[in-house]
């Protein structure tokens, strides 16, 4: 899987997940949930994330949560 960062958007992390029990991944952009993953969706991307470095990981995320922001972000 090749990524990339033109705009060198991810120097720093702004995406977090964190994965529970049941299975199910919580997707959050600077600390605020924007996303939750859950089955097939959930695994698959446990899997991909799993192999990445922190870098490729945050555009991983970005991929995932897809384009979110609509202007009304606080």
């Amino acid at each position: 899987m090749r990524v990339e960062d033109k705009r060198n958007l991810f120097v720093e992390d702004v995406f977090t997940y964190c994965a529970s029990k049941d299975g199910k991944v919580f997707l959050a952009w600077r600390g605020k949930q924007v996303k939750i993953l859950k089955g097939a969706a959930a695994a698959d991307f446990i899997g991909k994330v799993a192999g990445l470095d922190r870098r490729s990981a945050q555009l991983l995320m970005a991929k995932v949560t897809g384009n979110f922001k609509r202007g009304n972000e606080r």
